[in-house]
Parts: C-alpha cells; sequence; structure tokens
C-alpha cells in the first residue's frame, strides 16, 4: 500500500518519463480517471502529479476541456540547449583538470554500449546512454547537484532529442564524439573537450527546423 505522497511520485516520475520518450506525444488528452485506473491509486495523486507537470510545462491543464500533453516549445528548447551548453563546457574543462579515474572507466564502457546500440539500431537505448554519458561527466567533476537542475529544464529539448533518435539518426557522429571528449579528458586537452561539447549540444537542436515541418502537430 503505497502513501499519498509516495503515489503520487510514482504516478509523475511513469508519466513524466512515458511525455519526454514520446510514449505519450504532444497533443494526447490525459484522463484523471483512466490514469488513476492504470496506476490503482485514488484521483488525489494523479491530480497532483498533473500540477507538478503543469509546472514543467509538459502538460496543460484546461478548465472543462480536460489536461493534455503540451506541445513542445522550440524556445524552450533552445533555452535547454544553450544552458546545458555553458555548463556543460565549464564541466568538460573541469573534467580535463581532474577526472576520477572509476569514472573515466565507466564512460569508456558507456561509449562501448552506444557502439553496440548504434548496431541494434536501438534510439530509446542510444538516447539513455547519451543523457548517462553525460550525466557520469557531472559526478565525476562532483557536480551532481547540477545536473539535477538541468533536468528541471530538460524536458522539452529531450522531446525533440528523441524524435531526432527516432527519424533522422547520426548515431556514428554522436558516438564519435563521445569518443573523442574522452580522449579528451584523458589528454587533459581542456580547448578541445569544449570545442567537442559545443559541436555536441548544437548537434542536437541542428534539425529542429525540419522536425517542426515534418511533425507540425507535435509542436508549438
Amino acid at each position: 500500500m503505497h502513501s499519498a505522497a509516495s503515489a503520487g511520485s510514482i504516478v509523475y516520475n511513469r508519466l513524466k518519463q512515458q511525455i519526454v520518450s514520446m510514449e505519450l506525444p504532444p497533443g494526447t488528452l490525459l484522463s484523471e480517471k483512466e490514469v488513476s485506473l492504470t496506476f490503482e491509486v485514488s484521483r488525489t495523486p494523479v491530480r497532483e502529479s498533473f500540477v507538478r507537470l503543469a509546472q514543467e510545462g509538459l502538460v496543460l491543464v484546461l478548465p472543462q476541456r480536460g489536461t493534455r500533453v503540451s506541445l513542445i516549445d522550440s524556445e524552450l528548447v533552445e533555452e535547454a540547449r544553450f544552458m546545458r551548453e555553458q555548463l556543460e563546457k565549464a564541466v568538460i574543462r573541469l573534467a580535463c583538470e581532474h577526472f576520477q579515474d572509476d569514472k573515466l572507466a565507466v564512460l569508456e564502457h558507456n561509449v562501448s554500449m552506444q557502439l553496440e546500440s548504434m548496431q541494434q539500431q536501438d534510439g530509446k537505448r542510444m538516447f539513455e546512454l547519451d543523457e548517462e554519458f553525460h550525466r557520469i561527466l557531472f559526478e565525476g567533476v562532483r557536480k551532481q547537484g547540477t545536473w539535477n537542475v538541468i533536468q528541471q529544464m530538460n524536458a522539452h529539448l529531450n522531446r525533440s532529442r528523441i524524435l531526432w533518435l527516432s527519424t533522422d539518426p547520426h548515431w556514428d557522429v554522436l558516438c564519435k564524439q563521445h569518443q573523442d571528449m574522452v580522449h579528451a579528458i584523458r589528454n587533459h586537452d581542456a580547448d578541445l573537450a569544449e570545442q567537442l561539447m559545443k559541436e555536441h549540444l548544437s548537434l542536437s537542436i541542428s534539425n529542429l527546423a525540419v522536425l517542426t515541418k515534418q511533425y507540425p502537430d507535435y509542436f508549438k
């Protein structure tokens, strides 16, 4: 039996994961009743989850018209990329100064898993590994809290990245960039690492205009 608080967190986390992964595409109507039945909880934690998701811009709660998954906002996509670029360039410079050996080994393993995902054409797994790669960078320089803050603004960017990975995947370029970043960290080459990170994050929105034309119903 879940407490009301834990039930709310479970519903919120699961719905957020479904929205970000595009399992619940933009514009999807969410029913309080159906969600409460799916998760076998009362409507209160569902309602609270909708409020939290609305605060993050992931759903729109419309009086008399229900709750819908929000459309992807291109401006928020660009703003999240801007924030990530500034912070991640700084983080990878720190990594080039000092990075934990065990974390470097984890990064290298992550890249080898990316190569496997690329061969299997598993876009969902590729996205997860890409996110994990960046999280490991933050952990390796003891900036986990900064990574957590980034996640609060990342949802619109991540939805566009999921869409991109599933339609026009330059997976080989992504993998090569990650490999080159690991080498730059190992060689303490901060200037190269920063340049690679900038190119890497600009790639994530390089075809945003193409996606908005291809999926007009998904974008604001």
